[in-house]
């Protein structure tokens, strides 16, 4: 014979099923952070790598930039990299405004330097730096920070002194 159901009973454990179902999902685990809260790091280097933006005249271009952050990160910047993507380059930040110099030993590439003002423009650029050269290559001022790009790409954008950088 077939079980009937009281509806007495189908109360207390429909209240008894939604009691349950409410304190699984509250404990189940938080979602797993997103790629977005994890810094990138350049697979070469496992510097963090961040956007940074070049505009001038109107015109924007972005770059996708190490972060040379600390004195030994600085001290090795480029040396010894044979390749660098058109839009990519390396930051060398300052914690305070200050002369700064840039030499490329070690370096194989040609770099453009550029050299960042307190204001976030552009105060001077060092065109095609040379190899190997331990000659020194000094910003036109204090600087806030110095952006190293492939030689020659600061020409091909249109990127001179005055423009704008961002990061």
């Amino acid at each position: 014979m077939p079980m009937r159901w009281s509806p007495r009973l189908c109360l207390p454990i429909a209240l008894l099923a939604l009691a349950c179902s409410a304190a699984c999902s509250s404990q189940t685990a938080a979602p797993a952070p997103t790629a977005a809260a994890t810094p990138a790091r350049h697979p070469l280097s496992g510097l963090e790598v961040i956007p940074l933006t070049i505009s001038q005249n109107g015109k924007s271009h972005a770059f996708r930039v190490e972060v040379a952050a600390t004195l030994e990160q600085q001290q090795k910047g480029l040396m010894f990299r044979t390749a660098m993507g058109p839009d990519e380059g390396m930051l060398f930040p300052s914690d305070m405004p200050e002369p700064r110099s840039f030499w490329m030993k070690n370096t194989v590439i040609p770099l453009d330097i550029v050299f960042i003002g307190p204001d976030h423009l552009i105060s001077n650029i060092a065109a095609n730096a040379v190899p190997y050269s331990l000659d020194p290559i000094p910003s036109s001022g204090p600087a806030i920070a110095v952006l190293e790009l492939n030689g020659g790409r600061a020409a091909q954008l249109g990127i001179m002194p005055g423009a704008r950088v961002s990061w």
